[in-house]
Parts: C-alpha cells; structure tokens; sequence
C-alpha cells in the first residue's frame, strides 16, 4: 500500500505538465492577493470572481483572465469541489463577457515565413560553417514545412521548465530518400494521448530543401556529441532555448515582423497556396478543430491562401 500510494501521487502530480502548474499557481496567487486585499474570503463565489475577473481586466488582457480563471479552478477544486460551478454561472461568464467587450486590445500578429526568407537564411548559412548558424537554419526550415510550434523543438529558458521527455531524441530520426525525412515528437498540446507523432518533412516548393540544412547539421553533430541522446543541440550541447532561437531570428531578421510562430503560419501558408485542404491543413499542423478554425479567421495570410486556392472554409 504504501508503494501504491507514492506512485499514484506520482501520477497524480504529472497530470498537469510542470509549465502549465506553474502557471496555474500564479494564477491561485494573484487570487489570494486579490481576496486579501479587499477583504473578501477566499472560498470562490460567483461575486468573488466577478470581482476578480473586472479588477484583473484592469491589469492584463481580459482573454487572460479567462486563463486565469481556469488555473484558480484546477487549483481549488481539492478544497473547493464546487469551483467550476462557481466559476460557469451567468454572473461570472457574462462579466468576463463584458470586461472582453469593454478593454481588450488588438492581438497583434507576426507575419508568416515566406520562401525567401528562407532561401534568404539559407543562401547566408552555405556560405558559412559554425554548427549553431547551420542549427538555426536546420531548425527553421524544419519548422516550417513541419508546422511546428517554436517550443517543440526548443526548451524553455528556464532549468527549473525543463522536461527532457519532451525533447525529441536523434535515434528517432530517419532519411527516408534524398529528399524527405522524419523523426518523433515526444509530445505537443493537441497530443492527449500521449503517444507522439511521426513528423515527416519533404520539401513544399523544389527551391526549398530542408534535407540539405539537416545533413549538415547532423553530420555536425554526430561529430561533436555522438553519445548525446538528444536530437537538437547548440556547440555547447544544451538544447536550443527559446531566447537563443530568437537572437538568430534577429540576426536574419532585425524587424518584430518574423517571430517563432512564423514558421507555423508559413508553412500552413505554403499547403494552402499549392491547394492543400483545410482539413489536410489541420492534421498537418496537429491543430484542434476549434483552434484552427480561429488561427484561419485571424490569420488574413492564411485565409486569402485558402481562398486563392478554390477552397471554402466553414
């Protein structure tokens, strides 16, 4: 029994990912703050979280708040079962409702990567040797026609986010011809089963060929970490971080204009452009339904794309 008992509160730990706790704790603590500064109990009421969501819609985006919402339930919910109810009454939907209508801002969007962006970065990485310049540009093109997010192939910046299950590993990489290959991701947000998926990367337009800046990258990397078990690494051998990944970024692209959820537009981009349904789109990119749906409407590339390519989006 007491074996049983430390590996189910093991399980029960790692139902949430270690990021997405974090984040629900913060949540819990502007909450509590919220609660002791105005003298309000802490169990959660429709009132109470009324009051929350409009004094927390004053600081941060109301589409946050909603967010927070959701880690202050999970949160919770052991000391208060109740919460969800709470947190699901008219009172508190339609505040947040209102508090959405009155202050929230623009989302401001990065543009998607274009096929001379890359072409640019790989025309400058040919002419250049250093591993991590040939790991940034292997990491871009592969993003790209992967549509990948950029944390699936990078690491948070902080030790503390790490999960090294999460990192794909180079055993779970293949060459499939002189143009494709594949490897696993461990895992991404869509993945509620846990199982991972076979990313499988082939070339969109005949200028654009990912294998080329994989070679090379591997090639340099089995050569200066042959026993590392990890699929993406820096000359130093650290997984990329997010924070490196954007200094490349900057040194390719000075302007805001390109960020790492480009390559994910970019390469949603290009598969509508040569005819690609939404549907095929969507398995592609690992999206939920909904999801994608709103990365479509908000997303003015992607949808004249979809638009030029003869197809209608629902």
């Amino acid at each position: 029994m007491e074996r049983l008992r430390l590996e189910c509160s093991i399980a029960l730990g790692s139902a949430l990912d270690f990021t997405t706790h974090s984040t629900y704790s913060s949540a819990l603590n502007s909450y509590v703050a919220f609660c002791r500064l105005h003298n309000l109990p802490v169990e959660p009421t429709p009132d109470t979280l009324s009051f929350f969501a409009v004094f927390m819609s004053h600081h941060i985006k109301p589409s946050s708040v909603d967010s927070y919402l959701s880690g202050i339930c999970s949160q919770l919910e052991p000391f208060y079962p109740s919460v969800r109810d709470e947190r699901a009454s008219k009172l508190v939907s339609q505040t947040l409702k209102g508090c959405k209508r009155l202050y929230n801002t623009p989302t401001t969007r990065r543009q998607p990567l274009l096929p001379e962006h890359l072409i640019r970065v790989g025309d400058n990485i040919m002419r250049s040797s250093p591993h991590d310049d040939v790991l940034f540009a292997t990491l871009l093109f592969t993003g790209c026609h992967g549509l990948l997010r950029l944390g699936e192939m990078t690491v948070n910046d902080n030790p503390r986010k790490q999960n090294a299950r999460e990192l794909s590993v180079r055993n779970s990489l293949h060459l499939i011809d002189d143009t494709m290959f594949s490897f696993v991701l461990t895992t991404h947000k869509a993945d509620t089963t846990y199982e991972g998926n076979i990313i499988l990367i082939k070339p969109l337009i005949p200028t654009l060929q990912p294998l080329v800046y994989l070679s090379r990258y591997i090639t340099s990397r089995d050569r200066s970490f042959p026993l590392h078990p990890q699929l993406w690494l820096t000359s130093q051998g650290l997984s990329p971080t997010r924070t490196w990944f954007m200094k490349c970024l900057r040194g390719f692209q000075p302007d805001n204009l390109i960020a790492g959820q480009s390559m994910r537009a970019g390469g949603a981009t290009l598969l509508a452009t040569q005819g690609a349904l939404p549907s095929t789109i969507q398995a592609a990119g690992r999206w939920s339904s909904n999801a994608f749906q709103i990365y479509i409407r908000k997303n003015p590339f992607l949808l004249h794309a979809i638009l030029r390519s003869g197809h209608h989006v629902h």
